[in-house]
């Protein structure tokens, strides 16, 4: 299992959008096969990676995630091949719906059958992706357009699924799923079930399975469950993670989060990739009264599952 970690967004480090680029640049250094790069409402995540992508030669990068709503699939198509290019081939696109929550009130948009909304919008997106015309039209979407961006290869689209639905187009159509609040029961009877028989009905390889959780290294779990319960907390009410969360038999995030000693944490790491992950980004979450050398802490215990090539 590829080992990655999570920038700004949820685990609070960056100063700003150079601050996003040099953690990029020493998460490259620190030798992580990948980076995951929050789009919620600090800076744009597609931006920030096609500036990171100048400044870096081999780590990927994956936007964690872009909302489907807030773009259309040709300019979602437009902008992931132009920032593909910018990174020379290096990008893996995460997008997905949001929440009922956040559309209606951020956007004042309908959250009305998203899963119908994500099967359209990748009839559109896919296509163009992969340098070809597209002329949909569907109940949601309408498009008739191509693209003129030659010799730039389709990125990886991975969808952040939770519902059998959206499991079944992130197997059956896109790459692979970016989950987020899933632990290793939700992730082995719930998550893979559904994306594994979706590929295997489409013919298509086996997913990407990303995994994103909170991760704190420290002597004291107790505290650092506390933290992480009170710092997550708008994600065990947020309806689409709390589903999840019941599923797993998790009362709350902190339930799911990586937490203990060096030892324990890794050994719950390989706990993930033996349900299925094949990708885990850790979200450096520091507890406790020093939170930099709590910080250090975890993310030394990351760097050296990185150097050995994951779990």
């Amino acid at each position: 299992m590829r080992i990655g970690i999570g920038v700004g967004g949820t685990i609070g480090q960056s100063a700003g959008l150079e601050g996003h680029i040099r953690e990029i640049e020493a998460a490259e250094r620190d030798g992580f096969a990948s980076v995951w790069i929050p789009h919620i409402r600090g800076w744009d995540a597609l931006t920030v990676i096609a500036i990171a992508g100048t400044r870096t030669s081999r780590i990927e990068m994956m936007t964690g995630v872009v909302p489907v709503y807030t773009r259309h699939p040709v300019l979602m198509a437009q902008q992931a091949l132009t920032t593909q290019a910018a990174t020379v081939n290096r990008l893996a696109l995460g997008i997905g719906l949001a929440h009922p929550e956040t559309v209606t009130t951020w956007w004042g948009l309908s959250y009305d059958h998203p899963a119908r909304y994500m099967r359209e919008y990748l009839a559109v997106l896919v296509p163009l992706l992969k340098g070809e015309s597209v002329n949909f039209r569907g109940e949601v979407h309408r498009a008739s357009a191509s693209l003129e961006l030659t010799g730039v290869p389709a990125p990886a689209v991975v969808l952040a699924a939770l519902a059998p639905k959206m499991l079944a187009l992130a197997g059956g159509v896109a790459d692979g799923t970016l989950t987020w609040m899933v632990g290793p029961r939700a992730l082995e009877t719930h998550v893979m079930p559904h994306i594994s028989k979706a590929a295997q009905r489409a013919g298509r390889p086996a997913p990407r399975v990303c995994v994103a959780l909170p991760v704190c290294v420290t002597d004291d779990p107790a505290s650092a469950r506390r933290v992480i319960a009170e710092r997550f907390k708008r994600y065990g009410q947020l309806v689409n993670y709390r589903r999840v969360l019941d599923i797993g038999g998790a009362a709350g995030p902190a339930d799911v989060a990586i937490i203990g000693k060096e030892a324990d944490v890794e050994s719950q790491i390989r706990g993930l990739a033996a349900a299925g992950a094949t990708e885990f980004f850790a979200a450096v979450t520091p507890a406790g009264p020093d939170p930099v050398a709590s910080h250090a802490r975890t993310r030394a215990l990351m760097r050296a599952l990185a150097a050995r090539n994951g779990v």
